[in-house]
């Protein structure tokens, strides 16, 4: 694996580029993305593509890649142009490419915006709340997860955040009229060491979730387009969502293996099923 900046006046920009240990038998390169992931959580799921160069990245401001324009917002549309700046400096597109959670949204505003950077996009799980038919409810459940970690820190930030993404269906009066959930029943600490820049807990990913993919541009460009769903997470927030972007693009998503994780090995404490999750994803890229 060769480790690369690049460096321009808002940020540098790190990136990995794995080698193949096998012959490429003319593959094309694969870039893996995700949102508030780094590269560190695609080191599985890259081993089990050894005849292909994997690229895997840091986004702005998470990492190893530091900002230099002092602000800390996520917006899709400039992280799509980061990726496709670090494509363009490595001088392999069209690439492949597998993007998770919010890295499936810079993905599908990549495409949207540069279509001839990627030959086939498998977008797994992207939040799309703005979609939903509940959205302004998803929305108030995705505020009250940021109140609960700006007056009580991590801790009970998280435990929201879990209980907000397991829950299953529309969030309706029901959910709201929870008791707040005890960080210690997720294995959360209690005590609040003072930090509020945690970028899935604060508001710094808002523009994230609230990111409406233009459907007609998406549409129209060369990409081949796929919506994934893990199939443990029916009905779950992510689930839900990826359903009503599949609907938007006119198709039924494509089923993977395990959950909204499911590609991960040990890196996050949360494994999934990687062999099959690879297997899967090899599938539709051969196709």
């Amino acid at each position: 694996m060769k480790t690369l900046t690049l460096q321009t006046p808002e940020v540098d920009l790190v990136y990995d580029v794995h080698a193949p240990t096998a012959a490429e038998a003319g593959h094309r390169p694969l870039f893996m993305i995700g949102q508030p992931m780094c590269a560190d959580g695609f080191t599985t799921l890259a081993s089990y593509f050894p005849d292909r160069k994997v690229i895997t990245y840091d986004p702005r401001g998470l990492g190893r890649s530091v900002r230099k324009d002092g602000r800390t917002d996520s917006l899709p549309e400039v992280q799509a142009r980061d990726v496709r700046d670090i494509v363009d400096a490595l001088g392999l597109g069209p690439v492949d490419m597998f993007a998770s959670s919010g890295g499936a949204v810079t993905a599908l505003a990549l495409v949207a915006a540069y279509p001839d950077v990627v030959t086939t996009l498998v977008a797994h799980e992207p939040p799309l709340v703005a979609l939903l038919p509940d959205a302004e409810a998803a929305r108030r459940a995705t505020a009250a997860c940021q109140e609960a970690y700006q007056k009580n820190g991590w801790g009970a930030g998280m435990a929201a955040f879990i209980a907000m993404i397991s829950w299953r269906g529309e969030f309706t009066d029901d959910y709201f009229a929870q008791p707040a959930p005890d960080p210690a029943a997720f294995g959360m600490p209690a005590e609040d060491d003072g930090s509020r820049d945690d970028p899935l807990l604060s508001d710094r990913s808002a523009a994230v979730t609230a990111f409406r993919p233009d459907a007609d541009a998406l549409r129209a460009a060369p990409t081949r387009v796929v919506i994934a769903v893990g199939e443990e997470s029916a009905e779950t927030l992510t689930a839900r969502t990826s359903v009503a972007t599949a609907e938007l693009l006119g198709g039924p998503p494509a089923v993977f293996p395990s959950h909204h994780g499911g590609f991960l090995g040990e890196e996050m404490g949360q494994a999934g099923q990687p062999e099959a999750f690879a297997r899967r994803l090899r599938e539709i890229l051969d196709a």
